[in-house]
């Protein structure tokens, strides 16, 4: 019995899935669940709203990072119709901090297709739910199973791990996506479909973990591949990758003599969409970061300005690239802001800038701010 045996697709290859007792696996996984499941809100709703905000959350995010969004969100946003209803800028305050931005925007637009195209009723085909903005396989499954308990399989990155140790892949889950898939498939159970799902992504977040997995507590651990091949540290096997590009980005604070600060809004499709920010742009190889800031603001808002006292370096990395930020106060001297490169463009005073959405770093720039306003 072999699972190594490759198929014709180099991208994508197949192995023979080994001859598991499926019963009993699903039987095992369940009992532990019922015993050391998490206790999570959306867990306690079978309201389809609800646990697709908190699948959308979970994309990206870990659940204790979402937990004290999610909540918030819900008083926020209570229902689906009131989601859909709310201004745009509302819902990515709503989400800052979260970021990967274009959930929020997707979760407001589906928002508006549901209530438009739907009746305001989350549909309960996988046909249907792939469909809308935002959602793809593991979450239509996520929502499908958790909702109406419907045999639907997922594929989060927990759930990559747990399976790839069960069969032992012997490539990275992202060259195995067709056997794991099938695998998912085969595996979850049909009339306990919601508590099976839920139990396959705890057993990843709690016990097979990416580090020192906890084997010997595992309901699988007598069918598991990599545990008893003793891999469990070299499965998942690992893409090799390459270092992250590094961007160095000059950043202004603009000040009017009315003690106001120059923000603008960031194009609505792209990163950080619709989220406001302090101007600013890459520095060009022998520039210094004074002439880049006051380049960038003449390109982008059409101002003349003085560049004055450095503010704050800060480091911030996104998925496929980190950036260097040097924040500098600056002075405007002439010319009227006009939004050449970004949606929007607003004089806010420091007290007025937490209603607009930033991103993460932009929020160290306004912490760096208020500490030496005083100063200025």
């Amino acid at each position: 019995m072999s699972h190594r045996n490759h198929s014709a697709d180099p991208v994508n290859p197949t192995w023979e899935l080994p001859d598991f007792d499926v019963l009993e696996l699903r039987r095992s996984l369940l009992n532990w669940y019922r015993r050391q499941g998490r206790d999570l809100p959306w867990r306690r709703s079978r309201e389809p709203y609800q646990i697709w905000i908190a699948e959308i959350m979970l994309q990206q995010t870990q659940v204790k990072t979402a937990l004290p969004y999610y909540q918030r969100w819900l008083n926020q946003f209570p229902t689906l119709e009131t989601l859909a209803e709310a201004d745009l800028q509302q819902v990515l305050k709503a989400w800052q901090g979260l970021g990967y931005y274009a959930r929020a925007r997707n979760l407001h637009a589906c928002a508006q297709t549901l209530v438009r195209e739907y009746n305001s009723t989350f549909p309960d085909t996988l046909e249907d739910v792939l469909k809308l903005p935002g959602i793809g396989r593991t979450t239509a499954g996520g929502i499908l199973s958790s909702a109406f308990d419907l045999p639907i399989s997922i594929l989060d990155g927990n759930v990559k791990r747990v399976l790839s140790r069960l069969i032992a892949l012997p490539v990275p889950p992202k060259r195995g996506l067709k056997c794991l898939w099938a695998l998912s498939d085969r595996l979850v159970d049909p009339p306990h479909a919601r508590d099976f799902n839920q139990a396959l992504m705890d057993l990843g977040a709690t016990l097979c973990t990416p580090k020192a997995p906890e084997c010997p507590r595992c309901p699988w651990k007598d069918s598991c591949q990599a545990n008893l091949l003793n891999l469990q540290s070299e499965i998942p096997m690992r893409e090799a990758s390459s270092p992250l590009p590094h961007k160095l980005i000059g950043v202004a604070v603009i000040w009017n003599d009315r003690r106001q600060i120059l923000i603008d809004k960031r194009p609505a499709k792209g990163l950080l969409g619709g989220l406001w920010e302090f101007p600013g742009g890459k520095i060009e190889p022998g520039e210094t970061v004074e002439d880049c800031i006051r380049r960038e603001i003449e390109e982008e808002i059409g101002i003349a300005i003085a560049v004055e006292d450095h503010l704050i370096t800060l480091e911030h990395a996104y998925t496929h690239f980190r950036v260097t930020l040097q924040v500098y106060h600056c002075r405007h001297l002439s010319g009227e802001p006009r939004a050449i490169e970004c949606d929007e463009i607003r004089w806010v005073t420091l007290d007025e800038i937490d209603r607009f959405p930033f991103p993460k770093a932009n929020e160290k720039i306004i912490a760096a701010l208020r500490e030496g306003v005083g100063n200025r």
